[in-house]
């Protein structure tokens, strides 16, 4: 994470958006037993509209932050038994248990019990030993051993924790990775069990055509992106992130910003996709902070894949980064900007699709396993931001984009996406230099690429949603 300020830091503490949220109470009653008069069987879930941020509480009460959800849900004893079987498959014992400031529990797995192992095209993988082969640098950035980027000295000391789960100092054992522990509470907030972690299919990248049918089907998803021409041959990219808290204005929506590297056809059924960066995602964690996500399909988001480790799938190697944990601390309009490095690529000698974070930590890797187009390579790679927007009050969504501001505003205001670079067949990054740039509604956010010889290719890109030009 880079910091590059402009005024004083708030010592690492996240903007904390203020919503509407719920109250969950768990109540559990025998076979025969009443509440307010009527026959009951099993547990039953009451939600009930309270406001902002709610403490956690201990025994039957737990609080979970939502976004306008406020509807009355009951929840038969055999659903909740559908959904615990699931989080047992994907919640793995751990050998640590670490409780994160933000609420989150951050289980330390064994690295050969972690949930990707699961999957049945991976029975037989080992888990890569080896270090993959790194992509030469036609360029070297100086950074520091933890990937986090520190060309301004008002920035933080050194030990920065670049999330909050490392903020009193507890780490995983060698030998474990850090999994964010999924919760009944999560799975209900999805629309289905088999909805849980998943992308829906109107997430589909877009076509790259004006008239694409993703940007005339109106299916809610909005983009302000930077694309490659199709049909190149790319084996992975790189870029630098800018790191924001935007407003979301309703529990199914989100904000992202990410790199996806894709491979296959837009209208098929049969688009590979390796997605890695930041999101704002209320249904997904149940706050409003900003986390680092990963995600991968091989169907066009059908059936296969998930974010994080949310199915089997990616295989974590890491145990200081725990995929789907908040992001801390993040920029301020007019202050200090923070960003993270994000690294995908194929390694040339074994195939898989590894991650990194700056240029010194490794992730983890999709295994090539998973794939069919992107068991070869990739044809294109998109960088920039997604929100989506339900006009659930007959109105374009207030939800932001990037910062919330549109791309003009420039640095400090508008978040951004520096030093685009692609991987080629020679296994070398360089400045992704051809790129056009799309964005569906520009009077509600938009995009504005250009290049200098310190962030190579960069955008600034995003926008505020709702506003008299985006009614």
């Amino acid at each position: 994470m880079h910091a590059a300020g402009k005024g004083n830091d708030d010592d690492g503490a996240l903007k904390s958006s203020h919503f509407r949220g719920v109250l969950l109470v768990v109540v559990g009653v025998g076979r025969g037993g009443a509440i307010k008069g009527r026959e009951t069987e099993g547990f039953h879930l009451f939600f009930f509209s309270i406001s902002s941020s709610l403490p956690f509480f201990s025994g039957r009460f737990i609080s979970v932050s939502a976004l306008n959800y406020t509807k009355y849900r009951q929840v038969g004893s055999l659903r909740l038994a559908r959904i615990q079987r699931h989080l047992d498959k994907i919640n793995k014992p751990p050998v640590l248990t670490i409780q994160s400031p933000d609420g989150d529990i951050i289980d330390c797995v064994h690295k050969r019990k972690q949930p990707a192992l699961d999957h049945p095209l991976l029975k037989n993988h080992k888990i890569q030993k080896s270090p993959p082969e790194r992509p030469k640098m036609m360029r070297m950035m100086k950074e520091e051993n933890d990937g986090v980027r520190r060309e301004n000295r008002s920035s933080p000391s050194e030990g920065i924790a670049w999330q909050m789960w490392h903020q009193k100092g507890q780490k995983c054992p060698k030998g474990t990775v850090p999994v964010r522990r999924s919760t009944v509470h999560d799975v209900l907030r999805s629309k289905s069990l088999f909805d849980f972690g998943k992308k829906q299919r109107t997430s589909l990248p877009l076509s790259r055509r004006v008239d694409a049918p993703d940007v005339v089907s109106g299916n809610g998803h909005e983009h302000a992106i930077a694309y490659t021409g199709a049909s190149e041959e790319v084996y992975g990219a790189r870029a630098t992130i800018n790191v924001w808290d935007p407003a979301i204005e309703e529990v199914n929506e989100f904000s992202l910003s990410q790199i996806w590297v894709l491979s296959g056809s837009f209208d098929g059924s049969d688009l590979n996709s390796i997605e890695a960066g930041w999101q704002v995602s209320p249904e997904l964690y149940g706050d409003s902070r900003p986390r680092l996500f990963t995600y991968w399909t091989s169907d066009s988001y059908q059936a296969t894949g998930c974010y994080n480790l949310l199915c089997s799938g990616f295989v974590q190697t890491n145990s200081r980064i725990a995929i789907g944990a908040s992001i801390s601390p993040v920029s301020f309009t007019n202050g200090n900007q923070y960003d993270i490095t994000i690294l995908i690529w194929k390694d040339p000698k074994l195939g898989n699709w590894w991650m990194g974070f700056g240029d010194s930590m490794l992730v983890g890797y999709w295994p090539a396993e998973l794939f069919t187009h992107l068991a070869d390579r990739a044809t294109m790679v998109e960088w920039g931001g997604e929100v989506v927007n339900s006009r659930a009050n007959g109105r374009h969504t207030t939800t932001q984009m990037g910062s919330g501001h549109f791309a003009e505003d420039g640095f400090g205001k508008a978040s951004y996406f520096r030093n685009l670079e692609i991987v080629d067949s020679d296994n070398s990054l360089s400045s992704a230099r051809d790129i056009s740039t799309l964005a569906e509604n520009t009077n509600c956010y938009n995009i504005k690429s250009s290049y200098n010889n310190e962030w190579g290719t960069h955008f600034y890109y995003g926008g505020p949603g709702n506003n008299p030009e985006c009614p």
